[in-house]
């Protein structure tokens, strides 16, 4: 019986392309990393990939990335120039950080050739459908962008419709606000054909960057004879009633990359399995941890390193949630929706610890 192809979903945070934590040795602020540093992180982890595939030549593979750095660095880049230049809205901002990291990853290409391995790396500048009824978008709790006073995040709101909230106290005691987006649970990938076009052609996809462009579904109007499908700015499609077509439009939301990594590898499994295909897919979410942790940092930290899907969903739902919301809860939500729907292995790990992953010697597996 012929071994099934194994087609791996490497999962990437945005601190695989900018790196974090850097301190000024003579004065001990923080560095923002600037594109030299950016480049000389992004070949660091193009260097643990090729790694990865020159000890599995057999295997698929498609990458996907977080973006948090980068948009928090456009939106950034757009506060200071309001003055000037009109700003932009968060779907904009997402397409703009997948072309630059997906340009930025391509550098894998490079690193394999030099080691005599052909294979071609493309990035994708992908849509994810969301619903606009997710109850995110009644309740946003994302915190994007820079801090302000409480005086100016009120203002913002005011003029500009933002959601807003109290995000910490500083060390005198100040108000620090920011404004909250909605995060929805991702539906569909709208360029899932694109994706599998690359993976036939052997070429490595770089997709979903960053969870994808926020998108959802513009319900046709009807018009005499037509349908109308009304779209962002005034923008409008116009077609005879029929079979109404799947359009797209833009909407102010940010969503969670390794909820979309695990969407499009189960995507990616099903279609496969309905034309005939069977692939082993499985979901590598990297992270700057050696995989998942009870009582993370104290003296009776737990490594979790193997798990079965009920084990992790029992551990998972306890109350309060052991695994924090801002950094590993929302991997182990990815990796307990992939097994849960038909993913045949999830891991959480570091990209150098990889291959101790796969032996059960390092990070976290979760398997059904």
């Amino acid at each position: 019986m012929a071994k099934k192809k194994s087609l791996r979903i490497f999962a990437f945070g945005g601190n695989e392309v900018s790196p974090v934590g850097l301190k000024d040795p003579k004065t001990g602020r923080d560095i923002i990393p600037d594109i030299a540093l950016q480049w000389q992180r992004t070949v660091e982890t193009c260097k643990l990939v090729a790694d990865i595939i020159e000890g599995h030549p057999d295997d698929l593979y498609v990458m996907t990335h977080g973006n948090g750095p980068q948009v928090g660095n456009i939106l950034l880049r757009a506060e200071y120039s309001r003055s000037i230049l009109p700003s932009l809205p968060l779907d904009v901002c997402g397409a703009d950080s997948q072309g630059a990291m997906g340009y930025m990853l391509g550098l894998l290409s490079s690193e394999l050739k030099m080691r005599g391995i052909q294979k071609q790396v493309a990035a994708v500048v992908t849509q994810v459908v969301v619903d606009k009824a997710d109850p995110d978008f009644r309740s946003p709790s994302k915190y994007v962008g820079p801090t302000y006073s409480k005086e100016e995040a009120l203002d913002r709101k005011e003029k500009d419709g933002w959601a807003v909230k109290l995000y910490k106290k500083d060390a005198s005691g100040k108000e620090l606000w920011r404004r909250v987006v909605p995060s929805p649970v991702p539906t569909d990938i709208v360029e899932i054909e694109a994706v599998e076009a690359l993976i036939k052609a052997g070429i490595i996809p770089v997709t979903v960057g960053g969870g994808g462009i926020p998108v959802s579904v513009v319900a046709p109007k009807a018009d005499g004879l037509n349908e109308v499908y009304e779209c962002n700015y005034g923008i409008r499609f116009r077609k005879v009633k029929g079979k109404p077509e799947k359009i797209y439009s833009g909407v102010e939301a940010v969503i969670d990359k390794d909820l979309a990594s695990a969407l499009l590898g189960n995507m990616l499994l099903k279609r496969a399995r309905a034309r005939g295909e069977d692939y082993q897919v499985t979901l590598t979410i990297f992270t700057g941890e050696d995989g998942a942790k009870l009582n993370y940092q104290k003296p009776d930290q737990v490594d979790l390193r193997k798990l079965t899907l009920k084990e992790a969903e029992e551990i998972y739902n306890r109350k309060p949630c052991p695994f924090p919301a801002g950094s590993m809860g929302p991997k182990i939500k990815a990796a307990i929706k992939f097994i849960q729907d038909g993913g045949h292995a999830a891991y959480i790990s570091k990209t150098e610890l990889f291959d101790k992953t796969l032996v059960g010697s390092a990070g976290t597996t979760i398997v059904p």
